[in-house]
C-alpha cells in the first residue's frame, strides 16, 4: 500500500516541524519537512503531496499579528497553488500558529467554498498573556475528517493569540455548516462556558478549532502532535500508578495521534 506523502512546512520562526513530521511518520505517512522558500522557487512541488501541515511556532516573530506575515508571503508567491491544493481531494491541518496562518489565508472556514476570503480572527487571549497548559477538547463536528471517532481529548496549548472571534452572521453559518471541529470543555466533557482555565483564551462559544465546508481542512489552537506517547501527558506518573495498582497494562500511545491516524487512513482505507 502506497504511503500518503505529508508536506510539513517550515521557515521563519515555525518551530514544531520535527514533532509534526514525527506523528505523521508514526501513523504511516511519508513526511517531508520543506522550507517555504523551496516551494516558492520550485525545488519542491505541492502537487507531489496528499497532506499539508502548518506546524506551530512563531512565524516572523508574530509581528503584524500571529500568522499574518507568513500568510502574506504565501499569498504573494504561491496563492494559486495553495488554493488549488485546498480545493482538491487532499488534507490540510494548521496547528496553533498554523491555525493562525490558515485563518489569514482564508482556508478556514471558507464558507460556501470561498477559499481565500478571511472571515474570522484569532485575537489576543483575554488574560493578556501567553498560556501554556493542558486543556480538554470535545469534538463538535461530524464532518471533519481529522476528528473522526474522537470524543473528549486531553491536549496541551501554548499561545498568546488564540481567542477565536467572528461576527454573528459568520458564526451562524459556521455552526449551521457543522464546521466547529473542537470546543474547549471541562474534564468531564461538560461545556467550559467561557470560564478560565477550561477555556484558556476567551474564544467565543469555546471554539478551539474549525474546519472548511468539506471537512478536509482543519485549523486548531491546541497541539495534539505533542501528545504522541503516554509519557507526554500532563500527570502521567499518577495515571501510571493507578493503572499499575489496578493491574492494567500501560498504554504506549498518546491520544493526540488519533488525528494523524485519521488523516493517513483517509488515503489508505
Amino acid at each position: 500500500m502506497t504511503k500518503p506523502k505529508a508536506l510539513i512546512i517550515t521557515g521563519y520562526g515555525i518551530n514544531c516541524e520535527e514533532e509534526t513530521a514525527k506523528v505523521f511518520e508514526m501513523e504511516g505517512a511519508d513526511s517531508t519537512i520543506v522550507h517555504i522558500n523551496d516551494l516558492i522557487d520550485g525545488t519542491k512541488k505541492m502537487e507531489d503531496f496528499q497532506i499539508m501541515a502548518f506546524p506551530g511556532g512563531f512565524s516572523y516573530g508574530d509581528d503584524t499579528s500571529s500568522g499574518n506575515a507568513m500568510a502574506n508571503k504565501i499569498k504573494n508567491n504561491l496563492n494559486e497553488e495553495f488554493l488549488k491544493f485546498a480545493r482538491e481531494d487532499k488534507l490540510i491541518i494548521g496547528l496553533c500558529n498554523g491555525f493562525q496562518i490558515l485563518v489569514n489565508l482564508g482556508l478556514v472556514p471558507a464558507l460556501n467554498n470561498a477559499y481565500g476570503e478571511r472571515t474570522v480572527a484569532l485575537m489576543h487571549n483575554t488574560q493578556a498573556r501567553y498560556e501554556c497548559r493542558w486543556i480538554h477538547l470535545k469534538r463538535a463536528s461530524n464532518k471533519c475528517i481529522w476528528t473522526r471517532d474522537i470524543e473528549v481529548i486531553h491536549v496541551p496549548i501554548a499561545h498568546g493569540e488564540g481567542n477565536f472571534y467572528t461576527d454573528a452572521e459568520t458564526l451562524k453559518e459556521i455552526k449551521s455548516g457543522d464546521q466547529i471541529a473542537f470546543k474547549y470543555v471541562r474534564e468531564d466533557g461538560s461545556p467550559a462556558n467561557n470560564e478560565f482555565p477550561f477555556n484558556p483564551n476567551g474564544a467565543m462559544e469555546d471554539i478551539a478549532g474549525i474546519c472548511d465546508p468539506s471537512g478536509r481542512i482543519l485549523g486548531m489552537m491546541p497541539h495534539p502532535e505533542r501528545f504522541n506517547c503516554f509519557v507526554n501527558e500532563d500527570g502521567w506518573p499518577i495515571q501510571k500508578e493507578k493503572l499499575v495498582r489496578e493491574g492494567k497494562p500501560l498504554p504506549k500511545e498518546g491520544k493526540g495521534l488519533k488525528l494523524f491516524r485519521n488523516a493517513v487512513e483517509y488515503f489508505t482505507k
